[in-house]
C-alpha cells in the first residue's frame, strides 16, 4: 500500500481554500463548531511560536543556548492538536512540541532552561499551571511508554469511559517519524490496544529522521503502523489546522470513552535543521524545501482568514504581539542565573534517597581537596 492509497484528512487547500477532503467530511461539524475568535487564536498562536522559535534559534547561534531544535513548518499539526486536547487530559511530548507545551501553559522560557543546560527537566510537570504536560523527553521514543502506561492507569482508576466528557481523561504523545522505528513506540502500542488505553499517539511525519528519509525507515505509510496493532488510525493533513484540530478532537473524545487507544499520522515537514548541530544541506536539497515552503500552515490559515473577512490591522495585531514575545524571551534568557550545584541532585528522585546522599557527600569531599590543595 502506497501513500497515495491512504485517505488524507484536509479541510484547507495550500492556498487556503476551503476544501475539505472526502476523508474529512465526517470531521467537519467540529471545524463549523469552531468560533471566529478560536480560528483567529490558531493563527496567532502558531505565528506568535515561530517568533519565538526563530528566537531561540538565533540565540543559540549566538552562544546563548547550548542546543535548539526549530519546529517550523509543524505549527499546524501542534496548534490543532494542542487545542482539542481537553484541560484534563495529560500530554506526553518529545522535544520540539513548542507550540504545545505554550498552548498548555509551559512558559517558553522553561525549554530555554534545558536547551541552556541550567535546568534538568524544565518545569514541574505536577505544577497546574503547566496543564498536565510531561517534561520533554530526549530519548526517542521512551515517552510512549510513559504515556501508554498512564493511560493503563487511567482505565484501571476508573477514570475514561464514564460517558462525561468534561471528566473522563485521554493521554496524548508526541513523537517524530525516526521515533517510530524505536521499539518502544510499538511495544507502547501493544499496551494501549490490550488494555484499551486512552492514548492518542500523534506521529509528527515531517520527513526526515536526522538525514534518514522516511522512505527509508518504512515501506509502507507510517499510519499503516498503528493500524497494525489494531489501533483506529487517521491520516491528516498536517499543514492544516482545522484538520489537526478536528481529528484530535475526535480521536480523543472516542478514547476518552473508553473505546481504546487512537493514532493520527499528520503529514508535515521539518523546514529547518534537526537541531541546530545539523545542516540539512547534506542531504536534502533546495527543490524539496521550496515545494514544502508553498504549502507553509501559517500562510494557509492567514489566507483562509482574510477570506472570512479578517482585516489587515488583526494581522498586524498577531505581528507585533509575536514581535514583543520573541522579544521577551530574549530578555529573560540572557538574564538567567547559573544553576546552584544542589541542581544537580535536586530533580533526580521525587524522595530522599541514600545514592543521591552518597554522592553529594562525594562532591563535598572532592572540592574540598582543593582548598586543601590550595592551603598547602
Amino acid at each position: 500500500m502506497t501513500s497515495t492509497d491512504i485517505p488524507l484528512v484536509r479541510v484547507l487547500e495550500a492556498d487556503g481554500s476551503f476544501a475539505p477532503s472526502d476523508a474529512a467530511q465526517r470531521y467537519l461539524p467540529l471545524i463549523d463548531a469552531l468560533s471566529d475568535a478560536e480560528l483567529e487564536q490558531f493563527y496567532r498562536d502558531m505565528v506568535i511560536i515561530r517568533a519565538i522559535d526563530t528566537q531561540a534559534t538565533n540565540l543559540q547561534r549566538q552562544g546563548q543556548l547550548a542546543l535548539w531544535p526549530p519546529s517550523r513548518g509543524q505549527e499546524a499539526a501542534q496548534v490543532g492538536s494542542a487545542h482539542a486536547a481537553r484541560r484534563q487530559d495529560t500530554i506526553f511530548p518529545s522535544y520540539r512540541e513548542h507550540a504545545v507545551t505554550r498552548i498548555r501553559g509551559v512558559d517558553p522560557l522553561d525549554i530555554i532552561r534545558v536547551m541552556r543546560g541550567t535546568s534538568h527537566g524544565g518545569w514541574d510537570p505536577t505544577d497546574p499551571k503547566n496543564g498536565n504536560t510531561r517534561i520533554y523527553t530526549l530519548v526517542l521514543g521512551s515517552q510512549t511508554l510513559h504515556a501508554a502506561g498512564f493511560g493503563m492507569g487511567l482505565a484501571f482508576d476508573g477514570k475514561t469511559g464514564s460517558g462525561d466528557p468534561e471528566r473522563d481523561e485521554a493521554v496524548v504523545v508526541y513523537y517524530g517519524d525516526g521515533a517510530s522505528s524505536q521499539g518502544d513506540v510499538h511495544e507502547a502500542m501493544v499496551f494501549a490496544a490490550s488494555y484499551d488505553a486512552p492514548v492518542l499517539f500523534f506521529l509528527q511525519n515531517n520527513h526526515w529522521a536526522i538525514s534518514v528519509p522516511v522512505e527509508t525507515q518504512s515501506r509502507v505509510p507510517l499510519v499503516s503502523r498503528s493500524a497494525g496493532y489494531g489501533i483506529p488510525s487517521q491520516r491528516v493533513d498536517g499543514n492544516d489546522v482545522l484538520a489537526s484540530y478536528a481529528v484530535s478532537r475526535m480521536l480523543l473524545d472516542e478514547a476518552r470513552a473508553g473505546l481504546g487507544p487512537r493514532a493520527i499520522e499528520a503529514v508535515t515537514y521539518r523546514m529547518g535543521a534537526h537541531t541546530t548541530s545539523d545542516d540539512p544541506t547534506k542531504y536534502r536539497g533546495s527543490d524539496e524545501e521550496e515545494m514544502w515552503a508553498r504549502r507553509d500552515p501559517i500562510a494557509r490559515m492567514r489566507a483562509f482568514l482574510l477570506g472570512k473577512g479578517a482585516t489587515e490591522s488583526f494581522f498586524a495585531g498577531v505581528d507585533a504581539e509575536a514581535a514583543d514575545a520573541a522579544e521577551d524571551l530574549r530578555a529573560r534568557t540572557v538574564e538567567l542565573p547559573s544553576p546552584s550545584r544542589e541542581t544537580i541532585f535536586r530533580d533526580v528522585y521525587s524522595d530522599p534517597h541514600p545514592l543521591i546522599d552518597e554522592q553529594r557527600q562525594w562532591l563535598d569531599a572532592y572540592e574540598a581537596s582543593f582548598e586543601q590543595e590550595a592551603g598547602r
